[in-house]
């Protein structure tokens, strides 16, 4: 069982910049990939970011490459999305996911409640 607890949200203006935080309880923590998501009012949710739990290694969706950074310290059992250059079109709920395979699905076992995120323009 893992539980996720998102924090970081808020009101940014565009070009700025805001770290997401999740944190997980668990004693899989270190075993699971672990992902963000988001959905815009009106839109699906989609896949920003995730990381694996053997390598870490990462995968972006092409709309946030080279503006945002996911990166995990399982030792704090914490995930983290560092999100530069926001946009407008970045405003949405963002949530933490987790699962034991990575993928950019919605499938995910485990979900944060999620916070939000707004990029005034």
């Amino acid at each position: 069982q893992v539980q996720l607890v998102e924090s970081g949200g808020g009101l940014v203006q565009a070009g700025g910049s805001l770290r997401l935080s999740c944190a997980a309880s668990g004693r899989a923590f270190s075993r699971y990939a672990m992902a963000w998501f988001r959905q815009a009012p009106g839109k699906e949710r989609e896949f920003v970011a995730g990381i694996n739990w053997s390598d870490n290694t990462t995968y972006y969706a092409d709309s946030v490459k080279g503006r945002f950074t996911i990166s995990r310290d399982n030792a704090k059992i914490t995930v983290y999305l560092q999100m530069n250059s926001l946009k407008p079109e970045d405003t949405a709920v963002y949530y933490c996911a987790a699962d034991p395979a990575l993928r950019v699905d919605d499938k995910y076992k485990y979900w944060g409640q999620g916070t939000q995120v707004t990029v005034s323009s």
